[in-house]
């Protein structure tokens, strides 16, 4: 380290944990700015302020755990960096409390869930099979439950293969909330981010878990009975 604080490239790669590589990499393509921080003593030596360090693990993270374009994350920095940073760890605490509370609630084995709904173990087959289910070899999680306990419903009900229903209808429920859930977590991420301290933020997201099914479930209620109701009306 130089007097002034700046670094090295070889610091500059053992403070981040990136290869020297990758890092004139992310210089060549704009990730760390416009060069004007880099103070060149010559054709072949230069030195980065520390500041680097924590904009090079953040641009790794972004393309290893959320597995963005290097284009689309230099539009990130180049928008606002520190509010990236603040996105990127609101995610984080947010996985982190949900995995918490998912292992915190215990798993149930499929022995457990088939006496207690009753529904079959090919049933359960398939819904793994299309990745509705996605249990360990310690069980269900809270989520997955939650569904089975819902299929199972469904059967008692009557929506049963005789009548052409099958668990590939599930698949229908995915496809269609896949972008509606996407949309809500950049609209969460966006919202919230910055705006509310990071505990602040996962109480107003924890809170809302519950209305938000509720909303949903009356929404799709209330649109079914629209739907059924316009196709018994006479076209004119």
């Amino acid at each position: 380290m130089s007097s002034n604080g700046l670094l090295k490239m070889s610091e500059l790669a053992e403070a981040s944990g990136v290869s020297t590589g990758t890092i004139k990499h992310y210089l060549r393509e704009g990730l760390l700015g416009d060069g004007s921080e880099v103070v060149r003593t010559s054709r072949n030596m230069a030195y980065y302020p520390p500041g680097f360090v924590e904009r090079i693990r953040l641009i790794k993270r972004l393309q290893e755990e959320r597995f963005m374009p290097l284009q689309v994350i230099k539009g990130m920095l180049e928008d606002d960096p520190a509010r990236a940073a603040r996105i990127v760890e609101l995610e984080d605490r947010i996985l982190e409390r949900a995995i918490a509370g998912r292992e915190a609630s215990g798993r149930v084995s499929r022995r457990e869930v088939v006496e207690r709904f009753g529904v079959p173990d090919v049933v359960l087959d398939r819904l793994e099979e299309i990745g509705v289910l996605e249990p360990t070899r310690r069980g269900y999680d809270p989520d997955d439950v939650a569904i089975i306990e819902a299929i199972a419903r469904f059967r008692a009900g009557g929506y049963d293969e005789a009548l052409g229903f099958t668990v590939y209808d599930t698949l229908r429920y995915r496809e269609a909330l896949e972008p509606l859930v996407a949309e809500e977590a950049r609209t969460l991420l966006d919202r919230l981010a910055g705006e509310v301290p990071v505990d602040r933020a996962l109480e107003i997201i924890a809170s809302g878990a519950e209305p938000l099914r509720e909303l949903i479930g009356a929404m799709h209620s209330k649109m079914l009975l629209a739907e059924l109701r316009r196709a018994r009306t006479p076209a004119r």
